[in-house]
């Protein structure tokens, strides 16, 4: 039987039972979590070109050592959740293809997103006190389809805002009451956690150690040293991995690398997502994911009215929330107007927009129960609403997409593994297809007759979404102008690159050779 106080309205007492123990609650999300991720798996969702680049790099550090790609030192991102991967490698062995290696590190985020539902879990009841709000909280991180695509691919957010989460879980008690015992070795704690999470991708300053100071400014100046503490301690696990690389002799590789990086972060330099040249544009990309994140854009439009009655009226623990809310939504504004913007930056903000709208929710559900039931019983019902329509809306793009397999690169690879010689010349017409590929075959951009002719390339791969969104070296018209010059052999269409195919081309005369300066991979 939930036990509930004699002392709140029974709307408000109704919010804080708890039926079951709150560990048995948080096992139960984890649990759902990692069902919902494992239906399909290794059909849906095709693989994803970044998930070979940090498969390769995981692999690299299976025995330790600096991560690696192609031989060379890779200082892109910070070398936290490669080290992750070749842990797990090391663990359960290495697969030497593609497709069973990114299968592998995928099984590695769905553990990462179990954990991450459960923390989610103590952590609303930590600040709201709500259970009910919790479940509504790990519901929606376990069905949202951006989640859920973030999730399933082997990129790195999952595992930043795992540390992230669990840093805010370990600092939150810290603003609750009288001082705790042991304050300045839990905030020490807490920014060692944000640190792993800054280890594992720089960005994530932004949404740990800014706050932090915000706190320490604005709704943390009685004990302001302790947020200060934590925030010093965010930056050791970042130095001490500088300190190792410089001892090694690479500082100025580092360096230049981490250069470049500020400078795309910044817009400067503009080399891949929305605002890079020649890339589709947001607005573009929002209007065709409509029908599959329409929850999702729902939640965020709600963020930000959340996030201010939680700035005006929530407590210290609820309002460094916020304050993590608002430093995400600032970062990621800036990269829409300005900056590099990619698809996975989301997930940075949509955990912390889910987090806010429960805080707000609960309080409107609590504030107004004894002094204006009229207006508490439209806040009841508006929040109810609001969840059960994501949930519903989430769902049913789960049902309806999940079930179809969403393979082609799989399929691909096999088929040419079965019919395609071993170092065969493949003409590519996007570079996800080069890094599926590269391993067994000598894939490059031959276009002309005198390239082909001098290459001996007789296939083409071609995955027509891609091209069609400017993905792509080729043009439309060139893809169709190669590939109506052979014959089909394969033929795969899924959600995420639309029809991925495979054509036998005639080699060009020998005579086409003449002049050819070579456009191979």
């Amino acid at each position: 039987m939930a036990v509930v106080s004699r002392a709140l309205p029974v709307s408000v007492a109704w919010l804080r039972s708890r039926a079951i123990p709150l560990w048995m609650v948080a096992g139960l999300m984890a649990a759902l979590t990692g069902v919902v991720r494992l239906v399909g798996f290794g059909q849906t969702p095709d693989v994803f070109g970044d998930e070979v680049y940090y498969w390769r790099i995981g692999h690299s550090v299976e025995s330790g050592g600096f991560p690696r790609y192609k031989g060379g030192l890779f200082f892109l991102h910070p070398p936290g959740y490669f080290y992750m991967e070749g842990g797990w490698e090391r663990l359960f062995g290495a697969h030497g293809d593609v497709i069973s290696g990114v299968h592998q590190m995928r099984l590695l985020n769905a553990v990462l997103a179990m954990i991450t539902a459960a923390v989610l879990v103590f952590l609303i009841t930590r600040v709201t006190r709500s259970v009910p709000a919790a479940v509504a909280v790990g519901l929606l991180f376990v069905f949202d389809p951006f989640v859920l695509r973030l999730n399933d691919r082997v990129l790195i957010e999952t595992s930043m805002m795992l540390w992230v989460l669990l840093g805010y879980l370990v600092l939150v008690p810290l603003t609750q009451g009288d001082r705790p015992p042991r304050a300045r070795g839990r905030a020490a704690a807490g920014g060692l956690l944000f640190g792993l999470a800054i280890l594992t991708k720089d960005v994530a300053a932004l949404i740990t150690v800014l706050p932090l100071l915000a706190a320490a400014l604005f709704t943390w100046r009685s004990r302001r040293s302790l947020p200060l503490l934590a925030a010093v301690s965010a930056t050791v696990p970042y130095a001490i991995y500088v300190s190792v690389v410089a001892a090694a002799g690479h500082f100025d590789e580092l360096w230049a690398v981490k250069t470049h990086g500020i400078r795309r972060l910044l817009g400067q330099v503009q080399e891949t997502g929305f605002n890079a040249a020649g890339a589709p544009s947001l607005s573009q990309r929002v209007a065709e994911e409509m029908s599959n994140f329409g929850g999702t854009y729902a939640l965020l439009a709600l963020g930000p009215p959340a996030v201010l009655l939680v700035l005006r009226r929530g407590n210290r623990a609820q309002r460094l929330l916020g304050l993590w809310y608002l430093s995400a939504g600032i970062a990621l504004g800036y990269a829409v107007v300005k900056g590099t913007l990619e698809e996975q930056a989301l997930y940075m903000l949509i955990l912390p927009t889910i987090v806010v709208m429960a805080i707000a929710g609960v309080r409107l559900w609590e504030g107004r129960a004894e002094r204006r039931p009229l207006r508490s019983g439209v806040a009841r019902t508006t929040t109810v609403l609001v969840v059960a329509g994501a949930l519903a809306a989430s769902g049913i793009t789960y049902a309806q997409t999940r079930p179809r397999p969403d393979d082609g690169y799989a399929q691909l690879r096999q088929y040419m593994l079965d019919h395609v010689p071993p170092g065969s010349r493949v003409i590519s017409t996007s570079g996800s297809t080069d890094l599926v590929l590269e391993d067994r075959y000598r894939v490059g951009r031959w276009h002309t007759p005198q390239e082909r002719a001098g290459a001996r390339a007789s296939y083409v791969v071609t995955t027509w979404r891609l091209v069609a969104h400017g993905y792509s070296p080729f043009t439309q018209r060139q893809v169709r102008d190669l590939t109506r010059q052979g014959d089909l052999l394969f033929s795969f269409r899924g959600r995420t690159y639309g029809t991925v195919a495979v054509y036998r081309l005639p080699v060009p005369p020998a005579a086409h050779t003449a002049g050819a300066g070579g456009a191979g991979g």
